[in-house]
């Protein structure tokens, strides 16, 4: 049997069946403007011919959380569920307030843990970049700053001239247009801002030898700018969220 994962971002939204230890089936949509029409029916296309016994949902985005939770529970034969930090995730949590950590970070750190073991950096690449930090203790915490889309975003919005761009592969030593100009600057900065982060932390004793995990969106595009050792999991964090719902609801096998 199966479980509909489900991660809820400020931007998109990516579904996806989680069975048998694994991810099939990942589907991407826009986070804004969702009904539950729309959700019963990228839910049915996940699922194809599978028994859906519940759903999982790592959501950042309170308001949408009710009409995702209404459209699944008669589709599914069993608990339509929220990540959140009191349940069991297979991860101590040393965080002060445990309850101020995204969904999806802790996913992600539950993800992590299970696969690579600790310690262990994962970058996130969203709307904003995360960092989570895992000791051999448990999820210590994490930074956070702006995503590789908000770099574009606020150049266009606070200057007069410079367009909305997408973030695009660059060729060249330097622009010979605004556009490309802009996509070196992002080609040649942001990985900068990524490695910078990742050499503090990992000055720290307990993450000298941590393992980094990359996630996201743009984790294939800043890949090779970084150690040859840091791992690229497109799906880790729909793969924490099923291994959440395992923890607390039994196994999908």
């Amino acid at each position: 049997m199966s479980v509909i994962v489900i991660d809820i971002g400020n931007t998109s939204t990516t579904v996806g069946l989680f069975r048998g230890g694994r991810v099939i089936r990942v589907r991407r949509l826009d986070s804004s403007g969702i009904t539950q029409s729309a959700v019963r029916k990228i839910a049915r296309l996940v699922a194809g011919n599978a028994k859906l016994r519940g759903a999982m949902i790592a959501s950042v985005v309170p308001h949408v959380d009710a009409t995702w939770k209404r459209a699944l529970e008669p589709i599914v034969d069993g608990p339509v569920d929220f990540v959140r930090h009191s349940l069991r995730l297979g991860v101590s949590i040393r965080y002060p307030r445990p309850e101020k950590i995204g969904a999806d970070r802790l996913a992600n750190a539950a993800a992590g843990v299970h696969l690579f073991g600790a310690p262990l950096l994962v970058v996130d690449f969203g709307t904003a970049v995360t960092f989570d930090v895992v000791t051999r203790r448990g999820y210590e915490g994490g930074i956070i700053a702006p995503g590789l889309p908000l770099v574009f975003d606020y150049l266009a919005e606070k200057t007069a001239k410079l367009p909305h761009l997408k973030a695009l592969p660059a060729k060249g030593a330097w622009g010979r247009s605004t556009e490309q100009a802009m996509q070196l600057g992002a080609r040649w900065g942001y990985p900068g801002l990524i490695q910078a982060i990742l050499a503090n932390l990992k000055k720290r004793p307990a993450l000298r030898r941590a393992r980094v995990v990359l996630t996201g969106g743009h984790a294939r595009t800043i890949a090779p700018s970084l150690d040859k050792s840091a791992v690229v999991d497109s799906a880790l964090t729909l793969y924490g969220i099923g291994l959440i719902f395992e923890l607390n609801h039994g196994t999908t096998e």
